[in-house]
């Protein structure tokens, strides 16, 4: 391999030949490690390796490539850290003739460490998100089981009867947590199951409207145009889109909560159903609106998992649909989702 196809390598690569020297360096490797290529070759690979562990230990003394069992091949991927402190993630393989034969090349391959670094940034913060999430809920059941089993003789049919509603909102939560948890999981790993199937989306959106407008005190108001047509989709998944919209209008939002279902038509034809949810607040600012459909997003301090939006265009996707984020004019969010007819 010429030099040239070295350095168009996205990943940095030091190569050493059977004496241990250095036979060539790509340009990643050498911006990476702060060395020039010209004269990193022909020195011996610890001193152009300069890679350091949290002990101060560096690469070659600890994995010692050119020895260890004939049948060794490679170094698995580990962390090191860079002169400048970057971590790096170093993988290496030992080309030998023959498993009885001595090293004849070691290749060394550099990759950045910030993609791996924002993944463990992901997880924990999902699993702080998580464990906050769950918390609150918990202790509400928890507090009002222990409460109606101390004080049952002491509790009024009215008192049973309200901490059992709240019991049972609570474990309702939950419940929607943990589904909210699993799609999360499906849309990232390309595993999301869908059901379609022709449905009615005003009505769909009507039962969820009704539903949220039972539990506050915000206006609500919904306008289904006539004729909307049946669209092709998963009407449980699809309710979950509607859901999570309308509540994070009335919980992020303020003033009154419009949702409007009506069709797209191309000629005599329609192709497309489209809901729109506004609301009289803030309204969300451009140049956030790309960042609104990120796992973790959030606005404002009225919490949430930060999950409902990103799992919204998820979800909008895997039915052949968009979701789009404008400005009401009202002057607050205007959330506008597109599925095909049926």
């Amino acid at each position: 391999m010429s030099q040239a196809d070295l350095d168009a390598l996205a990943d940095g690569a030091v190569l050493a030949g059977p004496d241990g020297r250095v036979t060539a360096v790509n340009a990643m490797a050498a911006r990476l490690l702060g060395a020039d290529p010209a004269t990193a070759v022909g020195r011996p690979l610890g001193q152009v390796l300069a890679l350091r562990d949290h002990d101060d230990r560096d690469w070659c003394s600890m994995n010692r490539p050119y020895e260890g069992l004939a049948t060794r091949t490679a170094v698995p991927e580990q962390t090191w850290l860079l002169p400048d402190g970057t971590e790096v993630l170093v993988v290496a393989r030992l080309h030998r003739r023959a498993l009885d034969r001595p090293v004849e090349r070691v290749a060394v391959s550099l990759r950045s460490g910030r993609g791996r670094a924002r993944l463990d940034r992901e997880r924990s913060d999902l699993v702080a998100t998580v464990a906050h999430e769950l918390r609150s809920p918990l202790t509400g059941v928890k507090g009002f089981v222990q409460a109606l089993l101390n004080r049952w003789d002491k509790l009024s049919d009215d008192q049973k009867k309200l901490m059992l509603t709240t019991v049972s909102a609570d474990s309702d939560r939950l419940s929607r947590l943990i589904a909210e948890l699993l799609d999360v999981a499906r849309i990232d790993t390309g595993r999301l199951q869908l059901y379609p199937r022709p449905s009615d989306p005003g009505l769909l959106v009507r039962r969820v409207v009704d539903s949220v407008g039972a539990s506050t005190s915000r206006t609500l108001v919904l306008e289904v145009s006539a004729e909307v047509p049946e669209v092709l989709v998963d009407p449980d998944k699809f309710t979950q889109v509607v859901t999570n919209l309308v509540e994070n209008a009335v919980r992020h939002g303020a003033g009154t909560v419009r949702v409007s279902v009506g069709a797209a038509a191309q000629g005599d034809r329609p192709t497309a159903v489209h809901l729109v949810v506004e609301d009289e607040g803030e309204g969300i600012a451009p140049e956030l609106r790309r960042r609104v459909f990120t796992k973790f997003w959030r606005s404002g301090s009225t919490g949430g998992s930060g999950l409902g939006l990103y799992l919204v265009h998820g979800l909008v996707e895997a039915h052949g649909g968009t979701v789009t984020i404008g400005r009401a004019e009202s002057g607050g969010a205007r959330v506008e989702v597109s599925v095909p007819v049926a």
